[in-house]
Formats: C-alpha cells, structure tokens, sequence
C-alpha cells in the first residue's frame, strides 16, 4: 500500500521515455495541467423562462462575456417554483478566430455556412478561379456571373472591393439552443440532463513546439536533421533512378540499348555545340526551304545590330 503505479525500474531507464505512447501521455498530462473552465468556451448565455409564470422583467436571465470576465466552472440559476416551467438555453461560442455565418444564398455557392473570413475569402478565390471569373485583361477585376450579380448586385468589381461588399452579407454565427423542462416533481428521474457541445480547443503540444522551434539550442540539431532528411531523399531518388534502368534494360534489352544509344547521339552533339543535321546541310535542297530568307534576314539583321552596338561603344555616341 505504497501508491506505487509502473515499474520504477522500468522509468529509471532512458530508454523507457522513447516508447511510442508518452508523446499522447505528454499530451494528455498537459492538457490536465492547464484544462480551460466551462464559461471560457462561450460568448453569451441567455437562459429563457416562462414569461406567463415569472413575468416580463424576470423571465431572462443573461450572461454576457465582458474583458473583466472571471471564468467558472458552471452557472447556477434559482428561480421560485411550484410547477414544471419550460425554459430555452441559448449558448453563444466564443470561436478563435470568430466566425461568420454567410447569406444564405453565397453560402449554397461556396458550399461553406458558417467558418472564418480567411476560409470565406478561400473559399471565394476558389469559386472566382474554377469559373475563371477574373478578367483576362485586367487582372484587378472579377467579371460577375449571373449569380454573383444577383448576390453582390453588379455586373463588375475590384478585388479591392469584395472585403467591404462581403461585410454585409456576415452575420453572427447561430446560437446553441436546448430547450429543457424544469421539474419539480420529487418521484421525477429526469432532473438531471446532459447535452454534448462540440467546441474547438487548442493542441496542448502546440506551445511545446514552438518553444521548441524557437530554442536557440536546438537549430543545429534541426539543421542537422534536415540535411539528414535532403541528403536520404537524394539517395532514394538515385537508387530510383538507378532502378528505372534496370527494369528498362531487362524487359526489352534490344530496345532499351538502341534508345540509349540515340541519347547518347543527342548529347554528344550538345557537348560539342553540333546543332542541326550536318548531313542535312550539305546538300544544296536544305537552302532551297521555305524558312530560309526570313532566317537569313533574321541573321543579317542580328549581325548589323551587333556591329551597330559595337560602334556606338567606341565612338561614346547613339547613332539613330
């Protein structure tokens, strides 16, 4: 009864912190370290009662986030009663970065209803680019298609413009709503209800990485390690390459040799400056072609251009 948990023994070692699973434990452990309270997730609550029973100036019991605001686990309401009341909870999250529910209407184009400006903007290039919207002349300009027209109301706009004309079409995101019966009915098994909320929370390894990233100590060893990670990479793509050859060589090896042959042909003309065909261009029929006087023209003009450059340099003078 010593409140031993593991193997001692076992954690002594170094070896037993490089296991698989202590990355997520590290997590884990983290997370419970620095866990977030209930009122921390949410903007606004707004709990509604029986106007009939509590009367206009009672009925609402609201909950605003302020910049004084002290976060807590829960809230907890008292009202006087006799009788089941009906009440509505309206929760407002509180999103970082906030987000933005869209016009009905642009939200049905873009396929997005409720996310955040910079994945609305995203969303908007996207939609601007597969329907090759933007004006091939004049880059700055989005040429309207019927439904743009009918959302944004014009033909034609900047895109210097689609911030200020997507402000109007934003609005706050929809609130959370459960409605729920208040009992008061002792022999009653359903006081107590629980309700899931899906929200938004940072990785706990998040802050651990950047320290980490930004730690003077550890640049060379990263650097280390992406050079490690070039130089593997290169090796791969050369025992690729190396691969690829041999597969060629041994599927059809007449084939494959007369092919390396013609490039190797290919590229001893290169490395000797050999271009054209000299066969070709011995007989007198190569100078009879169609494209040769405007080549020749094209050479004559480059050569007086050339010695033109070369006078004016010498003479200190722009002969026009």
């Amino acid at each position: 009864m010593t409140d031993v948990t593991g193997n001692p023994e076992e954690e002594r070692r170094t070896e037993f912190y490089h296991e698989p699973w202590v990355p997520e434990a590290v997590g884990r452990y983290v997370y419970s370290k620095q866990k977030r309270k209930f009122s921390s997730f949410f903007k606004s609550l707004v709990i509604e009662l029986d106007k009939e029973l509590y009367g206009p100036d009672n009925h609402l019991v609201e909950w605003h986030r302020m910049p004084t605001t002290q976060e807590t686990d829960g809230f907890q309401v008292k009202r006087p009663g006799d009788v089941n009341v009906k009440c509505t909870l309206l929760l407002m999250l509180d999103h970082q970065p906030p987000q933005y529910k869209l016009d009905p209407r642009l939200a049905r184009l873009l396929g997005v209803h409720t996310q955040t400006r910079a994945s609305i903007m995203q969303a908007l290039w996207l939609y601007i680019k597969n329907n090759k919207l933007q004006d091939s002349h004049e880059k700055e300009y989005i040429n309207c298609n019927r439904y743009f027209r009918q959302i944004f109301a014009c033909p034609r706009m900047r895109f210097s413009e689609i911030p200020m004309k997507l402000a109007g079409l934003l609005q706050h995101p929809d609130p959370i709503i459960i409605n729920h019966v208040i009992s008061v009915d002792p022999t009653d098994q359903k006081k107590t209800a629980c309700y899931d909320i899906d929200v938004e929370v940072d990785d706990p390894l998040k802050s651990q990485m950047n320290s980490f990233l930004s730690s003077t100590t550890n640049q060379q060893e990263i650097a280390a390690l992406e050079m490690k990670i070039h130089e593997t990479i290169e090796y791969i793509n050369q025992l690729k390459t190396e691969r690829d050859f041999m597969l060629s060589f041994s599927s059809n090896p007449q084939e494959f040799i007369k092919d390396w042959l013609k490039s190797q042909c290919r590229d001893l003309k290169l490395m000797t400056d050999v271009t054209g065909n000299p066969e070709e261009e011995r007989r007198t029929e190569f100078y009879h072609e169609p494209w040769v006087p405007e080549a020749v023209g094209r050479y004559v003009y480059s050569k007086v251009q050339q010695r033109r450059q070369e006078l004016e340099q010498v003479l200190g003078i722009r002969l026009t």
